[in-house]
Protein backbone atom coordinates (compact mmCIF):
# COMPACT_ATOMS: atom_id res chain seq x y z
CA UNK A 1 0.00 0.00 0.00
CA UNK A 2 1.66 3.36 -0.82
CA UNK A 3 1.33 6.55 0.41
CA UNK A 4 0.60 10.23 -1.84
CA UNK A 5 0.39 13.62 -0.98
CA UNK A 6 -1.40 16.48 -3.15
CA UNK A 7 0.19 20.10 -3.80
CA UNK A 8 -2.51 22.22 -5.07
CA UNK A 9 -1.57 25.89 -7.17
CA UNK A 10 -3.92 28.59 -8.07
CA UNK A 11 -7.27 29.13 -7.56
CA UNK A 12 -9.94 27.64 -5.54
CA UNK A 13 -11.38 25.65 -8.85
CA UNK A 14 -7.77 23.84 -8.57
CA UNK A 15 -8.11 23.52 -4.94
CA UNK A 16 -11.57 21.34 -5.47
CA UNK A 17 -10.10 18.87 -7.97
CA UNK A 18 -7.05 18.42 -5.39
CA UNK A 19 -9.66 17.17 -3.21
CA UNK A 20 -11.42 15.16 -5.66
CA UNK A 21 -7.79 13.34 -6.65
CA UNK A 22 -7.49 12.73 -2.77
CA UNK A 23 -10.81 10.89 -2.65
CA UNK A 24 -9.88 9.15 -6.22
CA UNK A 25 -6.17 8.00 -4.42
CA UNK A 26 -7.88 7.07 -0.71
CA UNK A 27 -10.60 5.10 -2.30
CA UNK A 28 -7.91 3.27 -4.17
CA UNK A 29 -6.14 2.24 -1.09
CA UNK A 30 -3.66 4.67 -0.51
CA UNK A 31 -2.78 6.67 2.29
CA UNK A 32 -2.12 10.62 2.67
CA UNK A 33 1.09 11.17 3.72
CA UNK A 34 1.86 14.25 6.05
CA UNK A 35 4.38 15.88 3.37
CA UNK A 36 5.76 16.03 -0.27
CA UNK A 37 8.93 14.67 1.80
CA UNK A 38 7.39 12.16 3.11
CA UNK A 39 5.41 10.28 0.33
CA UNK A 40 6.02 7.73 -2.40
CA UNK A 41 3.28 9.62 -4.78
CA UNK A 42 3.63 13.37 -5.54
CA UNK A 43 0.60 14.50 -7.34
CA UNK A 44 1.54 18.58 -8.51
CA UNK A 45 -2.23 20.50 -9.08
CA UNK A 46 -0.57 22.89 -10.95
CA UNK A 47 -2.08 26.16 -12.27
CA UNK A 48 -1.03 28.45 -15.86
CA UNK A 49 -3.00 31.50 -15.57
CA UNK A 50 0.32 33.44 -15.43
CA UNK A 51 4.03 32.77 -16.50
CA UNK A 52 4.72 32.97 -12.64
CA UNK A 53 2.31 29.99 -11.83
CA UNK A 54 4.47 28.17 -14.31
CA UNK A 55 7.36 28.90 -12.49
CA UNK A 56 5.97 27.98 -9.13
CA UNK A 57 5.18 24.68 -10.12
CA UNK A 58 8.77 23.61 -12.15
CA UNK A 59 10.58 25.16 -8.64
CA UNK A 60 8.42 22.48 -6.90
CA UNK A 61 9.04 19.90 -8.96
CA UNK A 62 12.85 20.41 -8.46
CA UNK A 63 12.23 20.84 -4.61
CA UNK A 64 10.83 17.76 -4.16
CA UNK A 65 13.08 15.63 -6.62
CA UNK A 66 15.77 17.22 -4.37
CA UNK A 67 14.19 16.30 -1.36
CA UNK A 68 12.50 13.22 -1.96
CA UNK A 69 14.35 11.69 -4.81
CA UNK A 70 12.47 8.20 -5.04
CA UNK A 71 9.34 10.01 -4.93
CA UNK A 72 7.03 9.53 -8.46
CA UNK A 73 6.43 13.46 -9.00
CA UNK A 74 3.16 12.91 -10.98
CA UNK A 75 1.85 16.14 -13.01
CA UNK A 76 -1.40 17.13 -13.78
CA UNK A 77 -4.03 20.22 -13.98
CA UNK A 78 -3.93 23.49 -16.38
CA UNK A 79 -0.17 23.94 -16.63
CA UNK A 80 -0.12 19.86 -17.75
CA UNK A 81 -2.74 20.68 -19.95
CA UNK A 82 -1.23 23.30 -21.78
CA UNK A 83 2.51 22.46 -21.81
CA UNK A 84 2.84 18.62 -21.14
CA UNK A 85 5.47 17.54 -23.51
CA UNK A 86 7.44 21.08 -21.56
CA UNK A 87 6.85 19.43 -18.05
CA UNK A 88 7.40 15.64 -19.28
CA UNK A 89 11.17 16.59 -19.49
CA UNK A 90 11.66 18.20 -16.66
CA UNK A 91 14.14 15.68 -14.10
CA UNK A 92 12.41 13.76 -11.66
CA UNK A 93 8.94 13.53 -13.26
CA UNK A 94 7.48 10.31 -13.68
CA UNK A 95 3.67 11.01 -15.14
CA UNK A 96 2.15 14.01 -16.60
CA UNK A 97 -1.99 13.68 -16.65
CA UNK A 98 -3.52 16.73 -18.61
CA UNK A 99 -7.30 17.85 -17.41
CA UNK A 100 -8.64 15.94 -20.09
CA UNK A 101 -8.12 12.97 -17.71
CA UNK A 102 -7.82 14.12 -14.63
CA UNK A 103 -11.27 12.38 -13.55
CA UNK A 104 -8.84 8.97 -14.59
CA UNK A 105 -5.98 10.07 -12.37
CA UNK A 106 -6.02 7.16 -9.58
CA UNK A 107 -6.49 4.68 -12.33
CA UNK A 108 -3.36 5.74 -13.80
CA UNK A 109 -1.44 6.64 -10.65
CA UNK A 110 -2.34 3.28 -8.41
CA UNK A 111 -0.78 0.88 -10.19
CA UNK A 112 2.98 -0.33 -9.38
CA UNK A 113 5.42 2.22 -11.39
CA UNK A 114 2.20 3.68 -13.10
CA UNK A 115 1.58 0.49 -14.81
CA UNK A 116 -2.26 1.11 -15.86
CA UNK A 117 -1.33 3.96 -18.43
CA UNK A 118 -0.32 1.13 -20.39
CA UNK A 119 -4.25 1.24 -21.93
CA UNK A 120 -4.36 4.89 -22.77
CA UNK A 121 -3.67 5.47 -26.58
CA UNK A 122 -2.61 9.17 -25.25
CA UNK A 123 0.31 7.79 -23.37
CA UNK A 124 3.60 8.48 -24.52
CA UNK A 125 7.17 7.55 -23.10
CA UNK A 126 9.89 8.77 -25.70
CA UNK A 127 13.40 9.91 -25.69
CA UNK A 128 14.81 12.30 -28.51
CA UNK A 129 18.74 13.28 -28.80
CA UNK A 130 19.42 16.80 -28.63
CA UNK A 131 23.00 17.50 -31.09
CA UNK A 132 25.56 14.80 -29.29
CA UNK A 133 23.89 14.89 -25.97
CA UNK A 134 22.71 11.72 -23.93
CA UNK A 135 19.15 11.26 -25.11
CA UNK A 136 16.51 13.23 -22.76
CA UNK A 137 13.89 10.88 -21.05
CA UNK A 138 10.64 12.38 -21.37
CA UNK A 139 7.92 10.70 -18.87
CA UNK A 140 4.46 9.68 -19.97
CA UNK A 141 2.22 12.23 -21.23
CA UNK A 142 -1.47 10.98 -20.74
CA UNK A 143 -3.41 14.62 -22.46
CA UNK A 144 -6.02 15.14 -24.87
CA UNK A 145 -8.26 17.54 -26.66
CA UNK A 146 -9.99 18.91 -23.34
CA UNK A 147 -13.00 20.13 -25.44
CA UNK A 148 -13.55 16.55 -26.13
CA UNK A 149 -14.82 15.93 -22.40
CA UNK A 150 -17.32 16.78 -20.34
CA UNK A 151 -16.41 14.93 -17.43
CA UNK A 152 -16.67 17.21 -14.43
CA UNK A 153 -14.04 16.51 -11.50
CA UNK A 154 -15.79 17.60 -8.26
CA UNK A 155 -15.26 17.07 -4.53
CA UNK A 156 -15.43 18.95 -1.53
CA UNK A 157 -12.30 20.55 0.18
CA UNK A 158 -12.67 19.40 3.36
CA UNK A 159 -10.38 17.67 6.12
CA UNK A 160 -11.78 17.12 9.64
CA UNK A 161 -8.77 15.33 11.05
CA UNK A 162 -6.92 19.05 10.05
CA UNK A 163 -10.03 21.08 11.52
CA UNK A 164 -10.33 22.92 7.98
CA UNK A 165 -13.07 25.17 7.60
CA UNK A 166 -15.48 26.95 5.08
CA UNK A 167 -14.44 23.75 2.67
CA UNK A 168 -15.02 24.86 -0.78
CA UNK A 169 -17.93 22.90 -2.91
CA UNK A 170 -16.76 23.42 -6.87
CA UNK A 171 -20.18 23.05 -8.81
CA UNK A 172 -19.33 24.22 -12.30
CA UNK A 173 -16.30 23.76 -14.57
CA UNK A 174 -14.52 25.44 -17.93
CA UNK A 175 -15.44 28.38 -19.51
CA UNK A 176 -17.16 29.38 -22.69
CA UNK A 177 -15.90 32.67 -22.79
CA UNK A 178 -13.24 34.00 -25.00
CA UNK A 179 -11.03 36.69 -23.56
CA UNK A 180 -8.62 37.59 -25.32
CA UNK A 181 -5.63 36.87 -21.80
CA UNK A 182 -7.12 33.96 -20.87
CA UNK A 183 -5.81 30.87 -21.50
CA UNK A 184 -8.36 29.02 -19.13
CA UNK A 185 -11.29 27.65 -21.69
CA UNK A 186 -8.16 26.10 -23.25
CA UNK A 187 -7.14 24.22 -20.33
CA UNK A 188 -10.31 23.47 -18.81
CA UNK A 189 -12.82 23.18 -21.78
CA UNK A 190 -16.79 24.11 -22.11
CA UNK A 191 -18.63 25.13 -19.33
CA UNK A 192 -20.24 22.16 -17.41
CA UNK A 193 -21.94 21.98 -14.24
CA UNK A 194 -22.79 19.70 -11.49
CA UNK A 195 -26.07 18.52 -11.60
CA UNK A 196 -28.33 19.86 -8.60
CA UNK A 197 -28.88 16.34 -6.77
CA UNK A 198 -25.06 15.74 -6.30
CA UNK A 199 -24.62 19.77 -4.94
CA UNK A 200 -27.47 19.16 -2.62
CA UNK A 201 -25.76 15.78 -1.23
CA UNK A 202 -22.45 16.98 -1.12
CA UNK A 203 -23.77 19.90 1.13
CA UNK A 204 -25.55 17.31 3.04
CA UNK A 205 -22.20 15.90 3.73
CA UNK A 206 -20.52 18.73 4.70
CA UNK A 207 -23.14 19.61 7.01
CA UNK A 208 -22.83 16.32 8.61
CA UNK A 209 -19.06 16.88 9.11
CA UNK A 210 -19.77 20.11 11.10
CA UNK A 211 -18.95 22.72 8.81
CA UNK A 212 -20.91 25.89 9.21
CA UNK A 213 -20.18 27.70 6.09
CA UNK A 214 -19.59 26.73 2.56
CA UNK A 215 -18.33 28.17 -0.35
CA UNK A 216 -19.58 27.57 -3.76
CA UNK A 217 -16.73 27.67 -6.32
CA UNK A 218 -16.33 27.27 -10.20
CA UNK A 219 -14.51 28.85 -12.97
CA UNK A 220 -17.63 30.61 -14.31
CA UNK A 221 -19.36 30.07 -11.47
CA UNK A 222 -22.65 32.25 -12.67
CA UNK A 223 -23.23 29.94 -15.77
CA UNK A 224 -24.20 27.03 -13.66
CA UNK A 225 -26.95 25.08 -14.85
CA UNK A 226 -26.71 27.05 -19.04
CA UNK A 227 -25.43 23.53 -20.10
CA UNK A 228 -28.42 21.77 -19.61
CA UNK A 229 -30.92 20.96 -22.28
CA UNK A 230 -34.71 21.73 -21.50
CA UNK A 231 -35.50 18.65 -20.90
CA UNK A 232 -32.12 17.33 -18.64
CA UNK A 233 -33.52 20.49 -16.74
CA UNK A 234 -37.04 19.29 -16.17
CA UNK A 235 -35.45 15.56 -14.87
CA UNK A 236 -32.49 18.01 -12.68
CA UNK A 237 -34.96 20.08 -11.32
CA UNK A 238 -37.52 17.61 -10.79
CA UNK A 239 -35.97 15.99 -7.60
CA UNK A 240 -36.62 19.39 -5.48
CA UNK A 241 -39.69 20.39 -4.14
CA UNK A 242 -39.12 23.90 -3.75
CA UNK A 243 -41.95 25.97 -5.61
CA UNK A 244 -39.54 28.38 -6.57
CA UNK A 245 -37.60 26.07 -8.27
CA UNK A 246 -39.92 24.20 -10.16
CA UNK A 247 -41.21 27.18 -11.71
CA UNK A 248 -38.07 27.24 -14.01
CA UNK A 249 -38.80 23.29 -14.86
CA UNK A 250 -39.62 24.25 -18.01
CA UNK A 251 -36.29 26.50 -18.61
CA UNK A 252 -32.88 26.11 -18.53
CA UNK A 253 -32.05 26.34 -14.27
CA UNK A 254 -29.87 29.44 -13.15
CA UNK A 255 -27.26 29.83 -10.52
CA UNK A 256 -30.34 31.52 -8.60
CA UNK A 257 -32.22 28.45 -8.87
CA UNK A 258 -29.35 26.43 -7.09
CA UNK A 259 -28.79 28.44 -4.32
CA UNK A 260 -32.80 28.50 -3.24
CA UNK A 261 -32.33 24.97 -3.86
CA UNK A 262 -29.31 24.55 -1.01
CA UNK A 263 -31.12 26.67 1.30
CA UNK A 264 -34.72 25.34 1.35
CA UNK A 265 -33.40 22.06 1.28
CA UNK A 266 -30.17 21.89 3.02
CA UNK A 267 -29.64 23.38 6.70
CA UNK A 268 -26.40 25.13 5.68
CA UNK A 269 -25.31 27.91 8.32
CA UNK A 270 -23.56 30.28 5.89
CA UNK A 271 -23.34 30.02 2.10
CA UNK A 272 -20.80 32.17 0.54
CA UNK A 273 -20.74 32.86 -3.07
CA UNK A 274 -17.35 32.92 -5.26
CA UNK A 275 -16.69 35.01 -8.24
CA UNK A 276 -19.31 35.87 -10.69
CA UNK A 277 -19.25 37.66 -13.61
CA UNK A 278 -20.89 41.50 -13.41
CA UNK A 279 -23.48 40.27 -16.14
CA UNK A 280 -24.48 37.05 -14.00
CA UNK A 281 -25.17 39.53 -11.24
CA UNK A 282 -28.86 39.55 -12.17
CA UNK A 283 -31.57 41.50 -9.77
CA UNK A 284 -33.19 38.25 -8.90
CA UNK A 285 -29.34 36.89 -7.74
CA UNK A 286 -28.66 40.59 -5.69
CA UNK A 287 -31.82 40.44 -4.38
CA UNK A 288 -31.66 36.53 -2.67
CA UNK A 289 -28.40 37.71 -1.54
CA UNK A 290 -30.00 40.46 0.19
CA UNK A 291 -32.88 39.39 1.87
CA UNK A 292 -31.20 35.95 3.24
CA UNK A 293 -29.04 35.75 6.58
CA UNK A 294 -27.85 32.79 5.20
CA UNK A 295 -26.05 33.88 2.54
CA UNK A 296 -22.54 36.25 2.98
CA UNK A 297 -22.42 39.40 2.16
CA UNK A 298 -19.96 39.41 0.05
CA UNK A 299 -19.85 39.75 -4.14
CA UNK A 300 -17.22 39.46 -5.96
CA UNK A 301 -17.22 40.73 -9.53
CA UNK A 302 -14.46 40.32 -12.04
CA UNK A 303 -13.49 44.13 -13.94
CA UNK A 304 -9.97 43.15 -15.35
CA UNK A 305 -10.27 46.73 -16.61
CA UNK A 306 -12.40 50.91 -16.28
CA UNK A 307 -11.56 51.40 -19.65
CA UNK A 308 -14.25 50.39 -22.05
CA UNK A 309 -11.45 50.45 -25.29
CA UNK A 310 -9.27 47.84 -23.26
CA UNK A 311 -12.31 45.79 -22.33
CA UNK A 312 -13.21 45.72 -26.07
CA UNK A 313 -9.59 44.87 -27.06
CA UNK A 314 -9.89 41.79 -23.93
CA UNK A 315 -12.97 40.41 -25.57
CA UNK A 316 -15.08 41.04 -22.21
CA UNK A 317 -18.80 41.48 -22.47
CA UNK A 318 -20.10 43.67 -20.69
CA UNK A 319 -18.82 47.90 -21.12
CA UNK A 320 -17.85 50.12 -17.68
CA UNK A 321 -21.19 51.47 -17.00
CA UNK A 322 -22.84 47.80 -17.04
CA UNK A 323 -19.82 46.90 -14.74
CA UNK A 324 -20.67 49.97 -12.54
CA UNK A 325 -24.62 49.98 -12.51
CA UNK A 326 -24.11 46.16 -11.04
CA UNK A 327 -21.76 47.47 -8.16
CA UNK A 328 -24.17 50.25 -7.44
CA UNK A 329 -26.94 48.02 -6.95
CA UNK A 330 -25.23 45.41 -4.97
CA UNK A 331 -24.04 47.93 -3.12
CA UNK A 332 -27.72 49.62 -2.65
CA UNK A 333 -29.06 46.36 -1.33
CA UNK A 334 -25.82 45.11 0.78
CA UNK A 335 -24.49 48.54 1.74
CA UNK A 336 -21.61 46.62 4.23
CA UNK A 337 -20.89 44.03 2.08
CA UNK A 338 -17.18 43.60 0.70
CA UNK A 339 -17.52 43.96 -2.60
CA UNK A 340 -14.19 42.77 -4.52
CA UNK A 341 -13.12 42.77 -8.34
CA UNK A 342 -10.05 41.29 -10.30
CA UNK A 343 -8.48 43.96 -11.71
CA UNK A 344 -5.56 43.41 -14.61
CA UNK A 345 -2.51 46.32 -15.53
CA UNK A 346 -0.66 46.13 -18.36
CA UNK A 347 -2.26 44.55 -21.12
CA UNK A 348 -0.88 45.18 -24.37
CA UNK A 349 -2.19 48.87 -25.53
CA UNK A 350 -2.87 49.80 -22.14
CA UNK A 351 -1.59 53.75 -22.21
CA UNK A 352 -1.68 56.34 -19.43
CA UNK A 353 -5.08 57.77 -20.08
CA UNK A 354 -6.68 53.99 -20.41
CA UNK A 355 -5.15 53.41 -16.92
CA UNK A 356 -6.06 56.77 -15.43
CA UNK A 357 -9.65 55.46 -16.64
CA UNK A 358 -9.41 52.38 -14.72
CA UNK A 359 -7.99 54.07 -11.46
CA UNK A 360 -10.62 56.88 -11.48
CA UNK A 361 -13.20 54.34 -12.28
CA UNK A 362 -12.20 51.95 -9.34
CA UNK A 363 -11.72 55.42 -6.99
CA UNK A 364 -15.74 56.13 -7.47
CA UNK A 365 -16.85 52.55 -6.92
CA UNK A 366 -17.39 50.95 -3.29
CA UNK A 367 -14.66 48.56 -3.81
CA UNK A 368 -13.06 46.88 -0.32
CA UNK A 369 -10.62 44.91 -1.93
CA UNK A 370 -9.02 44.11 -5.09
CA UNK A 371 -6.82 41.72 -6.30
CA UNK A 372 -4.29 43.06 -8.67
CA UNK A 373 -2.58 41.22 -11.70
CA UNK A 374 0.14 42.35 -13.77
CA UNK A 375 -0.63 41.24 -17.36
CA UNK A 376 1.30 37.67 -18.02
CA UNK A 377 1.79 36.91 -21.24
CA UNK A 378 0.00 32.95 -22.43
CA UNK A 379 1.38 31.15 -25.72
CA UNK A 380 -2.12 30.59 -28.03
CA UNK A 381 -3.80 33.82 -26.70
CA UNK A 382 -4.96 36.47 -29.07
CA UNK A 383 -3.04 39.05 -26.92
CA UNK A 384 0.52 37.11 -26.58
CA UNK A 385 0.55 38.89 -30.70
CA UNK A 386 -0.69 42.21 -29.85
CA UNK A 387 1.65 45.08 -30.49
CA UNK A 388 2.36 47.69 -27.86
CA UNK A 389 3.37 45.39 -25.00
CA UNK A 390 3.47 47.41 -22.31
CA UNK A 391 6.83 47.50 -20.16
CA UNK A 392 7.17 45.60 -17.15
CA UNK A 393 8.16 48.41 -15.08
CA UNK A 394 5.21 50.40 -16.01
CA UNK A 395 2.56 47.70 -15.15
CA UNK A 396 3.90 47.61 -12.09
CA UNK A 397 3.86 50.74 -11.26
CA UNK A 398 0.39 50.58 -12.15
CA UNK A 399 -0.18 47.44 -9.89
CA UNK A 400 1.23 49.95 -6.92
CA UNK A 401 -0.95 52.24 -7.72
CA UNK A 402 -4.05 50.43 -7.45
CA UNK A 403 -2.90 48.20 -4.46
CA UNK A 404 -2.86 51.95 -2.35
CA UNK A 405 -5.90 53.03 -3.88
CA UNK A 406 -7.47 50.13 -2.46
CA UNK A 407 -5.90 50.08 1.00
CA UNK A 408 -7.40 53.68 1.46
CA UNK A 409 -10.74 52.23 0.54
CA UNK A 410 -10.38 49.57 2.71
CA UNK A 411 -9.53 50.89 5.57
CA UNK A 412 -12.52 53.52 5.45
CA UNK A 413 -14.86 50.10 4.85
CA UNK A 414 -13.59 49.08 8.20
CA UNK A 415 -13.45 52.09 10.13
CA UNK A 416 -17.41 51.96 10.13
CA UNK A 417 -17.59 48.95 12.26
CA UNK A 418 -15.31 50.25 14.95
CA UNK A 419 -18.27 49.79 18.01
CA UNK A 420 -20.57 47.67 15.90
CA UNK A 421 -21.05 43.66 16.41
CA UNK A 422 -20.42 41.12 13.07
CA UNK A 423 -21.18 37.92 13.01
CA UNK A 424 -18.17 35.79 12.47
CA UNK A 425 -16.93 32.05 11.74
CA UNK A 426 -13.44 31.08 13.71
CA UNK A 427 -10.68 29.89 11.15
CA UNK A 428 -7.72 27.50 12.67
CA UNK A 429 -4.80 30.07 13.49
CA UNK A 430 -4.12 30.96 16.84
CA UNK A 431 -1.75 33.72 17.92
CA UNK A 432 -0.65 36.18 20.80
CA UNK A 433 -3.16 34.64 22.39
CA UNK A 434 -5.68 35.67 19.48
CA UNK A 435 -7.97 33.46 17.16
CA UNK A 436 -8.03 34.44 13.51
CA UNK A 437 -11.83 34.27 12.23
CA UNK A 438 -13.54 35.44 9.22
CA UNK A 439 -16.69 37.81 9.43
CA UNK A 440 -20.02 37.45 7.49
CA UNK A 441 -18.60 40.15 5.47
CA UNK A 442 -14.97 38.70 4.20
CA UNK A 443 -12.98 41.01 6.96
CA UNK A 444 -10.23 39.34 9.02
CA UNK A 445 -11.01 39.71 12.18
CA UNK A 446 -8.59 38.75 15.44
CA UNK A 447 -10.60 37.78 18.81
CA UNK A 448 -9.41 38.09 22.25
CA UNK A 449 -8.72 34.52 23.65
CA UNK A 450 -8.09 30.76 22.10
CA UNK A 451 -11.25 29.72 20.80
CA UNK A 452 -12.33 26.23 18.53
CA UNK A 453 -12.22 26.52 15.23
CA UNK A 454 -15.55 26.08 13.09
CA UNK A 455 -17.61 28.43 15.53
CA UNK A 456 -20.05 30.51 14.66
CA UNK A 457 -19.96 33.68 16.82
CA UNK A 458 -20.93 37.75 17.14
CA UNK A 459 -18.11 39.61 17.63
CA UNK A 460 -17.82 43.39 18.65
CA UNK A 461 -15.22 45.10 16.51
CA UNK A 462 -13.12 47.73 18.88
CA UNK A 463 -9.75 48.47 16.68
CA UNK A 464 -8.39 47.71 13.79
CA UNK A 465 -4.74 46.71 13.67
CA UNK A 466 -2.91 46.36 10.00
CA UNK A 467 -5.74 44.94 7.56
CA UNK A 468 -7.83 42.97 10.59
CA UNK A 469 -10.53 43.72 12.46
CA UNK A 470 -9.73 43.41 16.23
CA UNK A 471 -12.86 41.95 18.34
CA UNK A 472 -14.05 40.44 21.37
CA UNK A 473 -17.13 37.80 21.69
CA UNK A 474 -20.27 38.90 22.72
CA UNK A 475 -22.42 35.80 22.08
Amino acid sequence: MGSFYVENFGCRATQADGAAIERQLTDRGLLRAGSSGEAEVVVLNTCTVTSSADQDARAAIRRIHRTNPNARILVTGCYAQRAPEEISALEGVSLVVGNSHKHRLAEIAAGNGFVSIGSLASASNSSESVGNLEPIRRAPVVVEDIFAHAELLAAPVFDADNEKTRPNLKVQDGCNNRCSFCIIPFVRGRSRSLPMGEVLRNVDQLIANGYQELVLSGINLGRWGRDFGRESSSDRLAEISSDAVLQTAETRPCFVDLLRAILERTSVRLLRISSVEPMDWSDELIALAASSSRIAKHAHVPLQSGSDRILRQMHRRYRPWHYEDRIQRIHAAMPYAAIGADVMVGFPGESEEDFEETRAFIERLPFTYLHVFTYSSRPGTPSAQMPAQVPVHKARERNRVLRELVARKKRAFQEQFIGKTLSALTLTQVAHGCTEALTDNYQKLWLQGSLPANRMLTARIHSIDGEALVGEVVE
